[in-house]
């Protein structure tokens, strides 16, 4: 089979990309194939009949939104069969479930009202029972992948209007029940926004109980495979219930606005949950003022444990949560506590914090993840020796028992993928008509969310109700009060550590997301005379600061992104020394460190998946624009606000046409201000801590900027 490129067909409202498919057939004739050797009417491979077949493929590039809903009814005949998977996972970008169904079933699906030429021969009675037929082919889909769409109480004008034309069109159908079922169901539930077991509020205490810090015997009382299954078993819940089109970038960008409070209530709480776990982590470290180091030391070495079993049982979001939490500024510059770490397990905690790396936007977790997707088990032939040895028996136990496991990813990787995504490419063409093929790169990526729902179906896991009271139960520590019980517990132990103000806690960062609270920043510790100022391996405290990134909750739009051309902040390799029997020595480094994922969104870049969706293609796509490199006339630039959205960027696609005017316009819209205040506001972009660029009024940033620097301005206003 050969593909070539048929070009575009134009039409009334719609381009499409034309794909001409060569098929080769092989045949033999009747006659004479048995004299030549032939058994029945098979010839020899050199007497075989060569005849070539070919076809031609339509996949709509552009449309209106008619023209993109009467394109479902007529996909399969265009030989475009994902397209109608696609409609259905992305549609909400640029269109309501009420408009879509109006125009299926009042435009297309009326017949005695259907204009002439929409449909061809609408007046004969094979036509319309084909038409029916493919209107029925489309709601089944619809209600197969994506019912929650119809869940809108407490009307549910839509499911009504669905069951209306099911009782005149396609009465007593199978359809027509099960519609009302669902009907029926969503009557009874109430409306869950956010499922109620990871929540720390009171609200969700037993009466009498309150928030506190658990003591360290309470703790040490659980297994970690149990605290690993555990915590499994509520990122697989959560991840389950979450509404694909709830990540695309158009609508997770929105969240923030004030109408969209209850906007992605199911990624919320995956993000909901992963705060809860990284702050759990930091409260049993740090909440108990009493501890030894040694004590500490354990309890570290405990959350290391139970990260590898959450790595055994393919948890990438609690593993994510916990190696975060490790690697926060509170834990972290504990130095003297880390060199109480066995070398074994800092050498398994190494090897953990590897898989995120930051390398090549996130590479290791992005091919582990699709190579583990919908594997039976973990695959850890990577692992050390000793801890290989260990893993190993505990995947045969569960082979033994038959136990298979889906995989729970890091979901912020595909939040960023998809805002990228918005963010790269136009929502529309020349004409004003949809860009199908953005919707067609976004599905790319909601395919893999969904194949990973799929595969979390084979988890067998059960709740454990002594421990998720207790992990309920816990009271996360601010900001301010971790960093304040990490000083006092190793007072200066950090001197060769990057401060608070270079290096922002990934607790800072997950928690601002949805927190609307001021966040304490802690003072900058003064280094001692000779120390440098960056990290242990002599980092400076810009190279660090780069992978920094904050969330507010009141902006519209946060993109977050690692720089690809930054310096790659390297896991720092610790002291593997034993700890000395008084724990004050001031030799070695605290811990391993790297850039930490905020999870709402992820730190990766701009690179984006091409992996085939099914959908055809007339050309190889072109290379979309990404943060900190200019490629083909065009990039992504950070902006934020001086002042109190200082760490706040929005992403902001430039184009070597684009004048400062142009770009100030876009950033203030962004940050929710008024678009007219050009004038008021200069552009500036950060050099380094103490050097900035200054753009004049009218000059053309793409040239303009500096760009072996990050591509991270400032938008300030004019003295």
């Amino acid at each position: 089979t050969t593909f070539q490129d048929g070009g575009e067909e134009v039409e009334d409202g719609a381009v499409y990309n034309v794909t001409l498919k060569k098929v080769q057939i092989q045949q033999a004739a009747n006659k004479g194939a048995r004299w030549l050797g032939g058994e029945g009417d098979q010839l020899p491979p050199e007497h075989t009949v060569r005849q070539y077949e070919t076809s031609k493929i339509r996949a709509i590039k552009a449309g209106t939104l008619e023209k993109l809903v009467e394109n479902l009814l007529t996909a399969f005949g265009d030989a475009d069969f994902s397209y109608i998977s696609i409609f259905l996972a992305t549609y909400r970008a640029f269109a309501s479930p009420r408009a879509v169904l109006e125009l299926l079933l009042d435009r297309f699906g009326n017949l005695e009202t259907s204009n002439q030429g929409e449909v061809a021969n609408l007046n004969s009675l094979e036509s319309e029972m084909v038409l029916r037929a493919e209107i029925a082919s489309v709601l089944r889909a619809w209600l197969d992948q994506c019912s929650e769409d119809f869940r809108e109480p407490p009307d549910y004008m839509c499911l009504l209007k669905l069951l209306d034309y099911l009782k005149n069109n396609m009465p007593n159908s199978d359809m027509e029940s099960r519609v009302q079922n669902l009907l029926k169901q969503f009557q009874n539930q109430e409306v869950e926004a956010v499922d109620g077991f990871c929540s720390t509020s009171s609200s969700d205490l037993v009466d009498g109980e309150e928030l506190e810090i658990s003591s360290p015997e309470e703790f040490s009382s659980f297994q970690d495979h149990v605290v690993a299954e555990q915590l499994t078993y509520m990122d697989v819940m959560l991840f389950r219930r979450v509404v694909p089109y709830h990540c695309l970038g158009s609508i997770w960008s929105q969240r923030d606005k004030k109408e969209n409070k209850n906007l992605a209530p199911t990624v919320r709480a995956t993000i909901t949950q992963f705060n809860a776990v990284t702050k759990c982590v930091i409260s049993t470290i740090l909440g108990t003022r009493e501890l030894k180091i040694q004590q500490r030391a354990k309890i570290i070495e405990k959350w290391i444990h139970i990260a590898h079993e959450c790595r055994i049982l393919k948890n990438f979001s609690s593993l994510r949560a916990i190696i975060s939490a490790l690697q926060s500024n509170s834990i972290y510059r504990l130095k003297t506590t880390w060199m109480c770490v066995s070398k074994d397990i800092l050498l398994m905690y190494e090897e953990l914090s590897e898989i995120f790396s930051d390398h090549d936007n996130y590479l290791t977790s992005r091919e582990l993840l699709m190579k583990e997707a919908t594997s039976k088990f973990a695959n850890l032939d990577s692992s050390e020796k000793e801890n290989q040895k260990k893993s190993q028996k505990r995947l045969q136990l569960q082979k033994i028992k038959g136990v298979m496991q889906g995989t729970v990813p890091y979901l912020g990787t595909f939040l960023t993928d998809l805002i990228m995504l918005d963010t790269a490419l136009q929502d529309y063409v020349e004409g004003g008509l949809i860009n199908f093929e953005k919707r067609r790169r976004e599905f790319e990526v909601i395919a893999q969310i969904k194949l990973l729902q799929s595969s979390c179906n084979s988890y067998c896991l059960l709740p454990d109700q002594k421990f998720i009271q207790w992990f309920r139960r816990q009271r996360h520590l601010t900001e301010e009060e971790s960093y304040k019980l990490s000083r006092e517990a190793e007072a200066a132990a950090d001197t060769n550590i990057l401060s608070p103000k270079s290096q922002k806690s990934m607790v800072k960062r997950i928690s601002t997301l949805f927190l609307g609270t001021d966040v304490f920043t802690p003072p900058k510790e003064q280094p001692l005379k000779g120390s440098p100022v960056g990290g242990s391996s002599g980092e400076s405290t810009d190279s660090a600061s780069v992978s920094s990134c904050e969330f507010n909750h009141s902006e519209t739009e946060d993109v977050c992104v690692t720089p690809i051309s930054s310096p790659e902040d390297p896991l720092k390799k610790v002291h593997l020394g034993t700890c000395p029997s008084n724990c004050c020595s001031d030799k070695g480094s605290g811990s391993s460190k790297g850039s930490i994922c905020d999870a709402g969104s992820g730190l990766e870049s701009g690179s984006i998946p091409s992996k085939d969706s099914g959908s055809v293609q007339s050309s190889t796509p072109r290379v979309l624009p990404v943060y900190n490199r200019q490629s083909e006339g065009s990039c992504i630039i950070r902006v934020s606000m001086d002042g109190l959205h200082a760490s706040v960027y929005k992403s902001i696609l430039i184009t070597n046409q684009d004048r400062i005017p142009d770009v100030t316009q876009r950033a203030l819209l962004k940050h929710n201000l008024e678009p007219d205040a050009v004038e008021d506001y200069e552009l500036v972009q950060v050099i380094s801590e103490d050097k900035e660029l200054v753009f004049p009024r009218d000059a053309n940033v793409f040239y303009g900027m500096n760009s072996h620097v990050n591509f991270d301005f400032i938008l300030r206003k004019r003295a």
